[in-house]
């Protein structure tokens, strides 16, 4: 039993960062199908469960902002953290005052979305779980506003509100804007999980409707 949700997605900024863009970061023009994915996830993930997303509706027009902001460029090493780990003590900090970087990036300002997705259920899932109940949780917590960590337009300094759409309701419509999006990452490829690899389609953006391919399609290429 394959049910297709709507979520309507908001906020002030987003960036949904091209891969191509080694230094600064560079949003794609139009939320991407990961980041959709991210959201749904925010609300409903179980190890049972793959959620797909198959549309993606721009509802407010393609606006950007070029912001320059501060970031640490280091992390913590593993070897540390393992010394730390084995003897019980160890530096785990990093002084942001040395590793602080200013970089500049360009972004979407004052964005909105209708993203459509459903989820499937996995070979793996035991005895007690089952599609109608994975439908009942994702419904009741979406409904309440209620999810596992707080959902966000590609970059976690860019929280977004969300509400779910009854789509048998009228909505405003998407912008009339058609236009070619050039390649866009679609996902990432977690077959091998220590060489995750990204996938990428054509994106088209269609009277403001990005429709997304099936993953196992053509259309999608690693």
């Amino acid at each position: 039993m394959k049910r297709t949700y709507c979520l309507e997605v908001s906020g002030d900024f987003a960036c949904f960062t091209r891969p191509e863009m080694k230094v600064e970061r560079v949003s794609y023009d139009v939320m991407t199908p990961s980041s959709a994915r991210a959201v749904f996830e925010s609300i409903l993930w179980k190890p049972a469960i793959r959620w797909h997303v198959s549309k993606i509706e721009v509802i407010k027009p393609i606006r950007w902002v070029s912001i320059r902001r501060n970031e640490v460029g280091a992390v913590v090493s593993v070897r540390n953290a393992q010394e730390a780990m084995n003897k019980g003590s160890g530096t785990l900090g990093l002084n942001i005052e040395d590793e602080r970087q200013q970089r500049a990036g360009l972004f979407l300002r004052d964005v909105a979305y209708r993203i459509h997705a459903h989820f499937e259920l996995l070979p793996n899932a035991g005895e007690n779980n089952s599609m109608g109940k994975f439908l009942d949780m994702f419904e009741r917590r979406a409904e309440k506003g209620q999810c596992v960590n707080q959902p966000y337009l590609g970059c976690r300094e860019f929280a977004c509100n969300f509400r779910l759409i009854d789509t048998t309701q009228p909505q405003a419509a998407p912008i009339a804007e058609t236009r070619d999006l050039g390649w866009m990452l679609h996902d990432m490829d977690y077959s091998k999980p220590t060489d995750p690899q990204p996938r990428f389609f054509r994106a088209q953006l269609e009277s403001g409707v990005l429709r997304i391919p099936a993953w196992d399609s053509e259309e999608v290429r690693g």
